[in-house]
């Protein structure tokens, strides 16, 4: 579910409530500073359904009738309530102002400049499917291709880049990047993945492909010299288990792949993609255990 749409909301004539997951202790549905948006008649967003979501909402259109400005509830996901996630939960409520928008909207962009980057070569089939399954994901996309013509196919809040020489965004990406690529040229998915490998510091490095062409690749490598940088290949992307090769299907594929590949490659598990809550959130069973026991 997409975020709520605080913008819209200002502008429209029902008075509305945010609703945020202020803190999250132990195992929970959502993570700290998530978020929907509650009005008298309707909700968007989501800060992990169920009771949880239901006390939110109850909340949220009480503080509306009373004409209240904020509240705070603290959510024992427990038996009480009939959830069993077993951690605990602090909802921020709040009346939508200008102001409160403002606020959400400077964290969020502080969250989207964190967020890891993933640039894809090629926007062709596959690599538009791709594009559409990972544009709605916490990550920076950018989609790279010599050819303005598919360029232009993609969706309009994909970001694109339009070059002659793709082996440069290679050079300018940040550490910890993943690149994907799946050109209309195998020569030059080579060079590309080859210069994405010789990075040594990428996340993920996938290529479309057949086991065929990883073998063409492996020996292309091994007469350079760089026989091991084939060990952080990824060809096929989106793994041999699935054989069906409809672009959508293998840019599903694809996408899990690639999250997986960033949740892996962080030291602090506690950053993106909805890692274990207990260890995110440096709260042990037996601490989750006794914070219920307090608050129940």
């Amino acid at each position: 579910m997409s975020e709520p749409d605080l913008a819209r909301a200002l502008q429209g004539a029902e008075p509305a409530c945010l609703v945020e997951v202020e803190r999250a202790r132990g195992s929970t549905p959502r993570e700290e500073g998530a978020a929907m948006l509650v009005t008298a008649l309707g909700v968007e967003g989501t800060v992990g359904g169920g009771a949880l979501e239901m006390e939110g909402i109850i909340e949220a259109r009480r503080l509306l009738a009373a004409g209240e400005d904020a509240s705070r509830l603290a959510v024992p996901l427990g038996p009480a309530i009939g959830q069993c996630c077993g951690g605990h939960v602090t909802l921020l409520v709040r009346r939508l102002t200008r102001g409160v928008a403002a606020e959400r909207e400077a964290r969020l962009a502080a969250e989207r400049a964190r967020d890891p980057a993933v640039l894809v070569f090629g926007a062709g089939h596959t690599g538009q499917a791709l594009a559409r399954a990972l544009q709605p994901l916490p990550l920076r996309l950018l989609v790279v291709d010599t050819r303005a013509d598919h360029l232009t196919l993609l969706p309009p809040e994909v970001d694109r880049w339009l070059t002659v020489l793709p082996e440069e965004t290679i050079e300018a990406a940040e550490p910890g990047s993943a690149f994907v690529v799946m050109t209309h040229d195998h020569g030059l998915d080579f060079l590309l993945a080859a210069a994405a490998l010789a990075r040594g510091d990428a996340a993920y490095v996938g290529m479309i492909g057949s086991a065929t062409k990883r073998r063409t690749f492996e020996r292309r490598l091994a007469g350079e010299g760089r026989k091991d940088d084939a060990r952080n290949l990824t060809l096929p992307i989106g793994g041999t288990a699935v054989r069906d090769k409809r672009p959508s299907v293998i840019a599903a594929l694809a996408a899990a792949e690639i999250l997986v590949a960033f949740a892996r490659s962080r030291e602090n598990r506690c950053t993106g993609f909805a890692p274990a809550q207990n260890g995110c959130n440096n709260v042990s069973d037996q601490s989750t255990a006794a914070l219920h026991a307090a608050t129940s």
